[in-house]
């Protein structure tokens, strides 16, 4: 194994140890402040989270082009609000990457 990949699964692994699941009313504040980035329940949030952190530009610019990741939307915000919604989430900072799995 080379040392990149030691240290994207070594940085894998401290993401999903940091991922929880948490009430969207918990992060109201963060969506205010534009932190918060919806992920695709298609897509590994923790794949994302990784690709964030290593500034993968090419992997993150391809999933927003498909609309797979993307600020959470007014419309968006309101539904889980409305909904009491729990999602699963990690911080890569400044971002919180929140994700609703499908049931």
């Amino acid at each position: 194994m080379n040392q990149p990949d030691k240290q994207t699964d070594l940085l894998r692994a401290k993401l999903n140890q940091e991922t929880s699941q948490i009430a969207w009313k918990e992060l109201q504040r963060y969506y205010a402040a534009g932190m918060v980035i919806a992920v695709s329940d298609d897509l590994d949030l923790v794949d994302v989270a990784a690709s964030v952190a290593n500034d993968d530009t090419a992997a993150v610019s391809k999933w927003m082009s498909e609309a797979r990741v993307s600020k959470v939307s007014d419309v968006q915000a309101e539904a889980w609000l409305d909904a009491d919604a729990a999602l699963w989430a990690v911080v890569v900072k400044p971002w919180i990457l929140v994700q609703m799995r499908a049931s």
